[in-house]
């Protein structure tokens, strides 16, 4: 009778701790809880998208980062033009016998020679972007090309000196400079020259960047647009070294992308990858995929907060959403493995910074920690009744 009663009371404690299964210790939520996590609480819903071919296709547009190409137009062929600050050296010819700024040789044949250039002493372009020549008063420089400077004293000295050759040297450029900074090995200004120097140009002046070139980001700030690129991008397709402008300023960003994984994969860790980016099937393999005994197929997700967009959400409930502060809207796409064609899918399906990769427990796995449980409980009872201690 008492063993009949303890084996009663040993399968109510079961069925009781069936009802409690939800308690027992997890590492996260399972599949159903993600879900149906709306209907527990009133807030605004989290989005779940399920990825397929459709998802994974404008995700990959959306990624398409801006080419230096598209977005950089490359220095038409032109001289550079002049700048405030710029030194300018000018020398000026005439013709004999009459000279305004030069004296006349007489050789002993007594025929005059042509008058030795004069050169003027170099000078900077002020900050009205002017310089001064004698007789010809103030030359504005600023703007103006080299040939433009000297085409202009030329026709102001015509009327005064005989038959007046000019020519206007740039002996220090000082305003045309593009401002190479970051994660380079020596930080510096790079005077820009008619040889129209490009990107890789002012890095090399720079003496190369410090960090491996698949984990360096290319930023370049032109008036008030900011764009970046990989360095590898740029290296890899000729297109993307562009021709600089005047005041660019180029950084080299050391900013390892990661994400994390968690729950039942292979790994649960803070995982780097290139700046190129990865797939979500390359995320997969690097967190140590998926645990035959724990891991449920139809389970995988991928936690990311979104802009605010039709085109980042799919316009599936965007406007209902909760937002962050910073105006992100969280989005959970999930993976059904178990469908074949998400193993394509998943090799296009872009990972991003910051994303959490989380991976479902089977629900076996729950019926595993239960009957454990249920095993630990009653060894002790069993043990008694073959002992005859019950």
């Amino acid at each position: 009778m008492q063993l009949t009663t303890k084996l009663a009371c040993l399968a109510l404690c079961a069925i009781l701790l069936a009802g409690c299964a939800p308690f027992f210790s997890s590492i996260g939520p399972s599949r159903r809880d993600i879900e149906h996590s709306a209907e527990k609480r009133p807030l605004p819903p989290i989005q779940l998208i399920e990825v397929n071919e459709e998802v994974t296709q404008r995700l990959t547009a959306q990624r398409s980062r801006h080419l230096f190409s598209e977005v950089l137009s490359s220095r038409p062929d032109q001289l550079q033009p002049i700048g405030a600050g710029d030194f300018l050296a000018v020398t000026i010819w005439e013709a004999t016998p009459a000279t305004l700024f030069g004296s006349a040789q007489i050789n002993p044949t007594g025929m005059s020679t042509p008058s030795l250039p004069t050169t003027l002493p170099e000078q900077p372009v002020d900050g009205e972007g002017c310089i001064t020549v004698p007789f010809a008063g103030r030359i504005p420089a600023a703007g103006k090309t080299l040939p433009d400077i000297a085409a202009e004293i030329k026709q102001r000295l015509a009327k005064k000196a005989n038959q007046p050759e000019v020519l206007v040297l740039l002996t220090r450029n000082l305003s045309s400079t593009v401002t190479v900074v970051g994660e380079v090995t020596s930080s510096t200004r790079v005077p820009l020259t008619a040889a129209h120097e490009r990107l890789l140009d002012a890095l090399a002046v720079a003496a190369g960047v410090k960090q491996p070139v698949s984990k360096t980001t290319i930023q370049i700030t032109r008036g008030a647009g900011v764009y970046a690129l990989p360095l590898e991008t740029i290296i890899q397709d000729p297109k993307q070294n562009v021709s600089l402008q005047s005041g660019d300023v180029i950084t080299a960003l050391f900013q390892p992308l990661s994400f994390t994984a968690l729950g039942a994969s292979g790994k649960n860790d803070e995982i780097n990858f290139e700046t190129q980016g990865i797939s979500l099937a390359q995320a997969l393999a690097r967190s140590g995929g998926l645990i035959d005994s724990r891991s449920n197929p139809s389970g995988v997700f991928v936690f990311r907060l979104e802009k605010r967009s039709t085109e980042a959400t799919g316009g599936q409930g965007a406007d209902a959403a909760t937002t962050t502060a910073q105006g992100l809207v969280p989005v959970v796409y999930r993976v059904d493995l178990k469908d074949p064609r998400s193993l394509f899918w998943i090799q296009s399906f872009p990972m991003r910074d910051k994303d959490v990769l989380y991976v479902s427990n089977a629900p076996v796995a729950e019926l595993q920690k239960f009957l454990n449980l249920i095993f630990t409980l009653a060894y002790p009872v069993l043990t008694g009744v073959q002992s005859g201690v019950l």
